[in-house]
Formats: C-alpha cells, sequence, structure tokens
C-alpha cells in the first residue's frame, strides 16, 4: 500500500474513532457547565465557595476553584475547563488549577488502567493527590499577585438577569465546543497517522537515549509516546497490548506509571488550559520535574529493598 493510501486511510478511521469521542465529550461538558452556570446563577456555588474558602486560600484561591478540581479530579479537564469558564477566573489562578488538575485528572479511570498495568492503585492516588497540592503550593508562593484591575469576579453574571446570563453562557460554551472539536479531531487523526506510517515507532527508537535520562527502560519508549500524545485513557489499549505480549514486564510497566501519573497527554490537555490562558513553562515545567524525581525515587527505593531482601538472605 502507498504511502498517499495509509494516509487516507488512516485519516478516514481517525476521523470516525476522534467524531465518537469528540460528541461524547461535548455532551458532559455541556450538561455540566449548564448545571454550573444554574448553580451560579441561583447562589449555591456562593454558599459552597465560602465554606471551602479557608481551606484552598492557601493554594491563593476562591473557593470557586475547590469545584473545579473535584470535578477535573473525578471527571475530566473538559469538565473542569467547562467550569473555569462559566465561573471565570484570572490567568495565575487558572495556572494554579491547571497544575492540579494536570496532575490529578479522571482518577477513576486512570488509577484503573494504572492498577492492570501493574501499579497499586492506592499508590497512584497519593502521588497524584499529594502532587496536585505541591504544585498548588509552589505556583502560590512563586507566581505574582494579580493586578486587582484584572481580577475576574465570578459572581457578575450572577447579578444579570437569568436571560442574559443564558446566553453569555450558550455563546461561551459554543466557542469551546468548537475548540474542543479541532483540537480532538486534529491530534487524534495525526496520531493515526503517524502510527500508521510507522513514525512513531520509528521515534521510540530515537527517544531510547532519552529513557535513559528519565530513568525509563529503553523499552518502554513507545509507550511513553503514546502517554504523551494520547494520554492514558485513551492510549490504555495499547499499554494493555504491549504488556500482553510480554514486550514490557510489570516492572517497567510500573516505573513508566510512576512518570506518566503527573506527566501525560502533554499536547491535548495542554493545549486546552494554555486556550484559556493557564502558563504553558509551569504546566510542561514542573510536572517533568515531578515526573524524573518520581521515577528516580522508585529505582532508589527498589535498589534499596533488593539490597535488604539480599542482607537477610545471606544472614
Amino acid at each position: 500500500m502507498s504511502s498517499s493510501s495509509i494516509i487516507k486511510t488512516a485519516i478516514k478511521s481517525g476521523f470516525r474513532s476522534a467524531l465518537k469521542t469528540a460528541w461524547w465529550m461535548i455532551r458532559l461538558t455541556v450538561a455540566i457547565s449548564l448545571g454550573v452556570m444554574l448553580l451560579q446563577y441561583f447562589g449555591v456555588i456562593d454558599v459552597a465557595a465560602g465554606w471551602l474558602a479557608p481551606l484552598f486560600v492557601h493554594f491563593g484561591l476562591s473557593g470557586e476553584g475547590a469545584l473545579v478540581f473535584i470535578t477535573g479530579a473525578l471527571v475530566n479537564h473538559y469538565a473542569a475547563i467547562a467550569i473555569i469558564q462559566t465561573i471565570g477566573f484570572d490567568a495565575r489562578s487558572i495556572t494554579i488549577l491547571a497544575l492540579m488538575c494536570l496532575c490529578a485528572h479522571n482518577l477513576i479511570i486512570e488509577t484503573t488502567i494504572q492498577r492492570k498495568t501493574g501499579s497499586s492503585v492506592v499508590q497512584m492516588l497519593l502521588i497524584r493527590l499529594s502532587l496536585a497540592i505541591v504544585s498548588a503550593l509552589i505556583l502560590n508562593a512563586v507566581l505574582p499577585p494579580t493586578p486587582p484591575n484584572l481580577v475576574v469576579a465570578a459572581s457578575h453574571s450572577a447579578q444579570a438577569d437569568f436571560l442574559t446570563t443564558l446566553t453569555h453562557w450558550a455563546i461561551g460554551t459554543a466557542r469551546l465546543m468548537l475548540m474542543m472539536f479541532a483540537i480532538i479531531v486534529g491530534l487524534t487523526i495525526l496520531q493515526r497517522v503517524l502510527a500508521d506510517l510507522g513514525v512513531i515507532r520509528k521515534l521510540s527508537n530515537a527517544l531510547r537515549p532519552l529513557m535513559r535520562f528519565l530513568g525509563l527502560p529503553p523499552k518502554t519508549s513507545f509507550l511513553w509516546i503514546v502517554s504523551q500524545t494520547l494520554g492514558l485513557a485513551y492510549g490504555a489499549a495499547v499499554m494493555l497490548e504491549e504488556k500482553e505480549q510480554g514486550k514490557v514486564s510489570k516492572k517497567e510497566l510500573d516505573l513508566l506509571n510512576h512518570h506518566v501519573a503527573v506527566s501525560h497527554s502533554n499536547i491535548e490537555d495542554v493545549m486546552l488550559y494554555f486556550a484559556i490562558g493557564a502558563s504553558l513553562l509551569w504546566m510542561l515545567g514542573l510536572r517533568i520535574v515531578f515526573a524524573i524525581a518520581l521515577v528516580w525515587g522508585r529505582r532508589f527505593i527498589d535498589k534499596i529493598t533488593f539490597r535488604n531482601k539480599m542482607n537477610v538472605i545471606i544472614h
């Protein structure tokens, strides 16, 4: 089959797959966004924010930030972004929330996938939730405060009449849906084309030296690319297939899971938050540092554990 035929076939299959994913995510996002808008309009969010504000103030966030984080942790980035867009936050708060959600999002599905590929659910949950909090504390300490004239007040839309609020919500949500559709379809087709042309496999071979720097086994390079492009949820099938075929061991996958727990889908997810005002440097840089530290820390612990076991056997 010629390259042009491969590309055409990949585009067709990728587009069909992307449409299903985009349609599901758009329906979910619209429903959550509408629900949040109604809760905001009728004052429910103001009450909840008041209860949670004392905790989230340590992260440099208002009480509404808790709603964003909890939604992102239990659902996904699209749901969290829908709330951010509905309520309104300044760029500093969006960056902090983006880091928190990037470290800990879609936890139910993704930790289940990580368990199937060889890691402890409890361990992965503790790592992701802990680093979400740590990242928020770090950013709150180092990011300059937002000037008062640039702070977005979350209560403005609630002061308008219901029809005006609904109109503003519809316009903002429509823009978000278009952006989501373009990103999902574009990235899915790109990944499918690169995979069918064999480009991803070639890239994985070229990235073997980088794997050593990251502390990851060279054999995990292909799965690392999959996790960085598709993420855990979308890349689960590929990861499980590699495991079932014996191409990577449980221990190697566990090391990979420590890395991707806080640093995966670094194209789509990062682009989504960048599009609404989050800092690209902080989103990528801090999580990569976390990921490298986690892997090398895990390797150190495994080494110490192995030595202790050997000492017990010898003595």
